[in-house]
């Protein structure tokens, strides 16, 4: 069985693989050793192979849970094998979190043209073309929208996705929350139109903390897939 650890900037997700089926997943805001210990305690004998994704510093005690009994552990980085070409000019400074969305992507659609939308702490567009990754791009996801207008303003309060608003807001927290999530929602609908413009054929994949909220508010027709990075840090475990 794999272990796959998927680090985030605002929390931790944690999968157990037997094969390419997912057994189960865990998700949480704070991990500690003796929580993680505990989540992997049945399945702990049967771990063979690891896997950890991480976009900021790797947390000790998760090393030292991936490294206590399991074989073989590979920590995804630049320099890992991968299931596709790579043709981002800095490969560096890629993220492991956009490189297992695509490899995911490439896995479920093996040779499509396909526009992976990740909408996390940031919203990243990354574009897998038969077997090559072309690139992508980068925006601020919902929360840090939220809390930019908050932060940097004098007297903005700060306000979040639990508001209800109109499109026209009538008071200063209906207005934040219209204008940050209908121009995620005019942004991200835009950026499709462009790729199904220039790959009339193109499948569009919508993931990530805030594609459920999203996915009934985007007007384009998507494949919601929220294990994506699961699949394919499982993917990437696989071919190394």
């Amino acid at each position: 069985m794999n272990l796959i650890f998927d680090i985030g900037n605002t929390g931790t997700k944690l999968a157990i693989f037997d094969g390419q089926k997912k057994i189960v997943s865990f998700r949480k805001k704070l991990f500690h050793w003796e929580r993680m210990q505990k989540m992997c305690a049945p399945y702990t004998d049967k771990l063979d192979r690891a896997i950890i994704s991480c976009v900021r510093d790797t947390p000790e005690f998760v090393l030292d849970l991936a490294t206590h009994g399991i074989p073989y552990v590979h920590v995804l980085s630049h320099q890992s094998k991968l299931p596709f070409r790579n043709t981002y000019e800095t490969p560096e400074s890629l993220g492991p979190d956009r490189l297992a969305a695509v490899a995911g992507a490439y896995r479920h659609f093996k040779g499509e043209k396909v526009l992976i939308i990740d909408t996390g702490s940031a919203v990243t567009y990354d574009l897998l073309s038969g077997n090559t990754y072309k690139g992508g791009n980068i925006s601020p996801g919902l929360s840090m929208r939220f809390k930019a207008l908050h932060k940097f303003t004098g007297k903005l309060p700060l306000a979040s996705t639990t508001i209800k608003y109109s499109p026209l807001g009538k008071n200063t927290l209906e207005a934040i929350t219209a204008g940050v999530i209908n121009g995620l929602i005019y942004e991200i609908n835009e950026n499709i139109r462009v790729f199904q413009k220039k790959y009339p054929d193109i499948i569009v994949i919508l993931t990530g903390g805030d594609s459920g909220y999203l996915k009934e508010r985007i007007g384009s027709k998507v494949k919601y897939i929220p294990d994506i990075v699961f699949d394919g840090l499982n993917y990437i475990l696989e071919c190394n």
